[in-house]
């Protein structure tokens, strides 16, 4: 089998067990959604804070990414420590909160595709029939729970050393920035160090789905899991990189569909004497685009976990045939 021939079956079999086990898709997109409500309930109680102690205006902050909106009500308040202080903690309790809450709800995801993976037919083989992709549908209210239960204290140690490892790389990323604009570059030492530190944060996130991967597959702690995942890697580096670059093509081509989708839509809000009434059809349209884009994130997600799952099942097999006949052969060798 060739490589593309084999990075195509890997695709479409995550593709088809996603699709099978749709409801958590939703699932996943309402617990995003919670985790950006969550994280934009400080940020507005920031604002007023902003508005009330400081004095700047509440609706010029309203026009700014949450990034920015963070930078400047920080930076508003650094004159005010106990307010500061007080934001901060609000930031930090909220954040705890839903990341935890994640952490739950990813869980019984992996658990409900690893399954579907596992126990699906050859459904990646044409012809293509729903009654064969209905074979990888594993979903059910009563699995999603238990695995979410089981998985949760491990995910949620995972995903602290997830958080502590974000922390060191942006603090390093920080520290090599001061450090070279103080050494006179302007652009390209800082342009090198943020190529650098994305990519060491898009391999990180993989190396994190891969672990969380290990632990449902294998239901293995941290250490050992992140050790198999090691060995993993380094046997299937070339298929997974595959694998993941066409992922990752996705993502920005969705992306950039969005954007042209949100640009689109805004523009009908400009246009004279139409706009001004149209902008109020826009409204529900716009949300339904956001919805279809959660949506649509979610799945090339999913079906990048189910792609993963396929193969690390692939390479444990053969890790255990490997296992089981090496005690044969030293006997055999021995006698």
């Amino acid at each position: 089998m060739t490589f593309r021939h084999t990075i195509q079956t890997v695709l479409k079999r995550g593709a088809l067990v996603a699709a099978a086990n749709w409801p958590v898709a939703l699932i996943q997109a309402v617990a995003d959604f919670l985790f950006k409500v969550l994280v934009a309930v400080p940020l507005i109680g920031g604002l007023f804070l902003v508005a009330l102690v400081v004095g700047d205006e509440p609706g010029a902050l309203l026009g700014l990414e949450v990034r920015d909106m963070a930078a400047t009500i920080v930076g508003s308040l650094m004159s005010h420590p106990a307010v500061l202080l007080a934001f901060l903690l609000a930031m930090a309790v909220v954040l705890v909160g839903g990341s935890l809450l994640v952490f739950l709800v990813k869980g019984g995801t992996v658990a409900v595709l690893v399954a579907g993976e596992r126990q699906g037919g050859p459904m990646e083989v044409p012809p293509l029939h729903w009654s064969v992709v209905s074979t990888g549908a594993s979903f059910s209210v009563e699995r999603f729970i238990e695995a979410s239960q089981a998985f949760f204290p491990r995910y949620a140690q995972l995903g602290v050393m997830l958080m502590v490892a974000y922390a060191a790389a942006g603090a390093a990323y920080l520290a090599g920035v001061l450090a070279s604009r103080s050494a006179g570059s302007a652009w390209a030492g800082p342009a090198l160090l943020t190529a650098v530190f994305v990519g060491w944060i898009t391999l990180l996130n993989l190396g994190y789905l891969l672990v969380q991967i290990v632990i449902v597959a294998d239901d293995c702690g941290v250490g050992a899991a992140i050790r198999r995942m090691a060995a993993f890697l380094r046997h299937e580096r070339r298929v997974l990189g595959g694998v993941f670059l066409v992922i990752l093509a996705m993502v920005v081509f969705a992306t950039g569909a969005s954007f042209v989708a949100t640009a689109s839509l805004g523009v009908i809000t400009f246009v004279p004497f139409v706009g001004p009434f149209l902008g109020l059809a826009v409204v529900p349209l716009q949300i339904v685009a956001w919805l279809m884009r959660e949506i649509v994130f979610e799945y090339i997600g999913l079906a990048s976990v189910g792609s993963y799952v396929k193969l690390y099942r692939e390479f444990a097999t053969n890790e255990g045939r490997v296992a089981a006949a090496v005690p044969v052969l030293g006997s055999a060798a021995g006698m």
